[in-house]
């Protein structure tokens, strides 16, 4: 709609300008024009803004004032969790009273009062159907949804979720730093994201370690009157100190029930899963025997039979990547003969492990 409204105003301006230097038929044109951007504007405008997605596209809370938590509220409760200031100068008095919290950390994760995973829940609404200045802010020139603006929606809620889990009634603000670690699964439930339906975020922690909290999260979006799944997420944060220099103990954990013991027992998968891809890292072990029979074999496939110069090569079904003679990166997947590249130094070069 905002490239649309610009070319209404250059239209406009052209036929101000040209109104006294042209002919009648240039300007019989340009209102021909004229009218049918009009048309265009009013109908993505209806497209977005009404017909039965727009009615349908507003929670049911909304609709009838019920008070909900927003995302904008999860960002409020955090700075008031944490005592961030957006004025520099309230930050840096805020950074030097955090220091003094660290005398208010646990010295074992035994000292710290066990939580559930209902202690944690929170369902936080975005009003994309119902606030249209909110919706301005996630939308794309192409009348999409900013993907990215959902995975920082879905940190912030991450980390006021581990907060939640580890507040104390007692104290103010929490000693603790929660940083996120990795996004360890994003499954996408639904290839779309309506731009003007309300979307749902709902989330509690599933797993939890000494110093370390997994947060799963779910996203559903009204449509045609009912939520849909959207995506399912996985989050890892770590608990630091109030200076972020070390490590901090967090809640334990007590599943109840059968789907929460379930949760839980995935938890501990994924985390050994973690683990093991993290001894296995080529930056940490080499190759093994399997491994380098694999890069070995798919080397001689790329051989001709008749010739082993390097202008003979095939390179196909290898996926590697190298660096050209002035250090510019490069990458193949074949099919891909060597004489395509006439100045480039294979080596060194990266082979990725298959899975």
């Amino acid at each position: 709609r905002t490239s649309t409204r610009k070319c209404l105003a250059s239209v406009a301006c052209q036929l101000e300008v040209c109104r006294g230097c042209v002919g009648n038929n240039y300007l019989k044109m340009l209102s021909l024009r004229l009218r049918l951007l009009s048309a265009a504007s009013s109908l993505t405008t209806r497209a977005l803004s009404s017909g039965p997605s727009a009615s349908q596209g507003k929670s049911p809370d909304m609709k009838e004032g019920h008070s909900h938590l927003l995302l904008t509220d999860v960002r409020n409760r955090l700075r008031e969790i944490v005592g961030a200031s957006t004025n520099w100068s309230d930050h840096r008095k805020a950074m030097q009273e955090r220091a003094s919290l660290s005398s208010q950390l646990a010295s074992s994760q035994e000292d710290l009062p066990v939580r559930t995973m209902k202690d944690s829940l929170i369902e936080v609404l975005l009003p994309l159907g119902s606030q249209p200045t909110l919706r301005e802010k996630y939308l794309t020139m192409h009348n999409s949804v900013r993907f990215g603006r959902i995975l920082e929606d879905l940190d912030s809620l991450a980390v006021l979720i581990c907060y939640t889990h580890t507040k104390t009634d007692t104290l103010g603000r929490s000693p603790l730093s929660i940083v996120t670690a990795l996004v360890d699964k994003i499954d996408m439930r639904k290839n779309i994201i309506y731009p003007d339906c309300d979307i749902k975020f709902t989330g509690h922690v599933t797993w939890v370690g000494k110093t370390s909290i997994e947060a799963k999260m779910h996203v559903t979006q009204l449509h045609d009157g009912a939520f849909s799944p959207v995506l399912d997420a996985t989050f890892v944060m770590v608990a630091r100190d109030p200076e972020n220099k070390r490590a901090a103990f967090v809640n334990p954990l007590k599943p109840e029930g059968p789907e929460e013991e379930r949760l839980f027992q995935q938890g501990e998968i994924n985390k050994t899963r973690r683990v093991e891809l993290s001894t296995a890292s080529l930056l940490k072990v080499a190759p093994t025997a399997e491994e380098r029979k694999i890069v070995h074999s798919q080397f001689l496939s790329t051989l001709d039979s008749k010739s082993v110069a390097c202008h003979t090569h095939t390179l196909t079904g290898l996926l590697c990547q190298g660096y050209f003679s002035g250090g510019r990166p490069w990458a193949w997947s074949g099919p891909l003969s060597c004489r395509d590249c006439e100045s480039f130094n294979p080596l060194p070069f990266t082979i990725w492990r298959p899975s």
